[in-house]
């Protein structure tokens, strides 16, 4: 297959990888003109994925048209808040014959889109068997290096899903297919969220007891929140929902996690998110997600008390204490 891979992160760059490796004619889009020439030259993603070598077959380029043009698949790895504006720089015309697949995990703050829906707010000729996301617990780091992995591909569209599993998977990345894209692409934008929280249990020194605790409530806060926007509930159970959350709470790879124990520590957001060149989704994600639960009037304490640290500056052990203290519930799920 002829695939393009739109954004140069890490996740990018693996992912163009991985699709060289399976036998693909891969095109790998960066944005940014001067770091082009740096990846031409030397066949490393310095900034966001060093010391793994970009084989000379995949073609990086900068021009957007040409990375799309007569693409059998497109997959999406830009970050959720700014896919939108790469999506409308390219034509209908461009994309009409290929599968687009996103790999974000975000909604956007403006238009609480998933990158789903986004697609076809932007194009609205595509078909929903044109449009597909892959999803799951797969840190750049460690696929890049070939350890196992196992992700879920979905779309609409039950032979579409199955196209996307059949382009991705190999020996040590195994996929597998879903039709509850909705589903997929919450579970995966929705635990970002909780990761932060996750990290700030880690940095403000609380222990395990109490990030099982965060973890275990935010599947059924993230569940809560799926199930009213007409999400499947088994999906949260599997690995876009339970799955990604586990690796993205725990691992020193995450980036959510990260923010959130640095804050922990008694760092502010802005302070974190200056020291940092990748994107972490959860923190634009619990904007997002604070507005959904308002609109669908659902109750995701965790996440309240996350928007609430992040951008009102409010103490992760008050925090901690006004999760503890709240009305006495049935473990429901």
């Amino acid at each position: 297959m002829k695939i393009s891979v739109l954004g140069a992160g890490g996740w990018g760059t693996t992912l163009g990888i991985l699709l060289h490796y399976n036998g693909h004619q891969v095109t790998l889009w960066e944005y940014k003109k001067n770091y082009v020439k740096e990846l031409v030259k030397k066949r490393i993603n310095s900034l966001y994925l060093p010391g793994v070598k970009i084989p000379q077959e995949i073609l990086i380029t900068h021009d957007l048209k040409e990375s799309v043009h007569q693409k059998n698949l497109i997959v999406l790895a830009v970050p959720s808040q700014f896919l939108r504006s790469v999506v409308e720089d390219v034509s209908y015309s461009e994309i009409k014959n290929s599968i687009l697949v996103s790999v974000a995990k975000g909604i956007e703050n403006k238009h609480l889109m998933t990158m789903s829906q986004m697609l076809k707010d932007v194009h609205p000729n595509l078909s929903d068997n044109q449009i597909g996301v892959l999803s799951g617990p797969s840190h750049a780091e460690e696929v890049s290096k070939r350890i196992p992995t196992a992700v879920v591909a979905a779309s609409i569209d039950q032979e579409t899903s199955k196209s996307i599993q059949s382009a991705f998977m190999n020996s040590y990345f195994r996929v597998y297919s879903s039709t509850d894209i909705l589903g997929v692409e919450l579970g995966g934008a929705f635990k970002n969220v909780i990761a932060i929280g996750a990290g700030i249990i880690d940095g403000a020194g609380f222990g395990d007891n109490t990030k099982a605790a965060i973890m275990t409530r935010g599947v059924a806060e993230i569940s809560r929140l799926g199930l009213a926007m007409g999400a499947r509930p088994e999906t949260f159970a599997g690995l876009s929902g339970m799955g990604d959350l586990i690796v993205t709470c725990m691992s020193k790879h995450s980036r959510n996690r990260y923010v959130g124990e640095q804050i922990g520590k008694g760092k502010t957001l802005k302070q974190v998110l200056k020291t940092m060149e990748m994107v972490a989704e959860g923190v634009e994600t619990s904007r997002s997600a604070s507005k959904l639960a308002k609109k669908n009037n659902v109750e995701v304490p965790i996440t309240t008390e996350v928007y609430k640290i992040l951008y009102e500056d409010k103490d992760p052990v008050k925090a901690t204490t006004d999760l503890m203290t709240r009305d006495m519930k049935t473990e429901r799920h």
